[in-house]
């Protein structure tokens, strides 16, 4: 059973969410918060497997509940999914850059909220190629120049292009094409660069590679 927490300051959303999930066999919801404090206390008690967050909360907002979550190695598992308006904006680049495992609309259907709980449980991808590469080219130009991205020393050379890959919105079978590698070989080298540059999701790690200025050589 896949555990879900609500964090929206809106009751009708929550309601509606609720709803959603708990019609499903497979999830169920095991509590509600309105704002970024109350939603840290829940999920330190109920340590639930998805929580699904809306980031413009008052008090402490969803970003800085998503670096709580970051900070304490008793909510690693958790993963999150932010809960939007908006498609495409700052405060959802941000949020994946916090280690958001993906994002999806208020008026999403409810079979893809169903199968974006589904996936961010089984610590698969919420980010198709194409909503990747809109990310990638929507805010890339925010930053002039490479920024500092602790770990990026520790990366080899191998791991450094497999990250400037990853944040093309290519997935792992289309790099191993692309470089005549094995998908697991692709695999491997993914996980050891988010290890060492400490991404708790394949979002962030699109993110980190966006903001150290790692591009694909032609």
């Amino acid at each position: 059973m896949i555990r879900v927490l609500l964090a929206d300051d809106h009751q009708l959303v929550r309601m509606g969410l609720r709803a959603l999930i708990d019609r499903e066999d497979d999830m169920r919801v095991v509590g509600e918060a309105d704002n970024g404090t109350q939603a840290l206390a829940r999920l330190r008690r109920d340590r639930p497997d998805v929580l699904l967050l809306d980031i413009r909360m008052p008090g402490m907002d969803g970003l800085e509940l998503l670096r709580h979550i970051a900070a304490d190695p008793a909510l690693h598992a958790v993963r999150v999914v932010v809960v939007t308006t908006f498609e495409i904006d700052r405060y959802v680049f941000e949020a994946l850059g916090a280690g958001a495992a993906g994002f999806i609309l208020k008026d999403t259907a409810p079979a893809e909220l169903a199968h974006a709980v589904r996936a961010a449980a089984g610590g698969n991808a919420l980010l198709s190629p194409s909503v990747t590469r809109l990310l990638v080219t929507t805010f890339a130009e925010r930053w002039s120049a490479p920024a500092t991205v602790d770990g990026l020393d520790t990366l080899t050379g191998r791991e450094r292009e497999i990250a400037a890959w990853v944040a093309t919105g290519r997935s792992n079978d289309e790099i191993a094409d692309a470089l005549f590698l094995s998908p697991a070989t692709v695999r491997t080298h993914v996980a050891r660069a988010m290890a060492k540059l400490n991404a708790r999701t394949r979002a962030q790690l699109v993110v980190l590679a966006v903001r150290a200025g790692l591009a694909v050589r032609s």
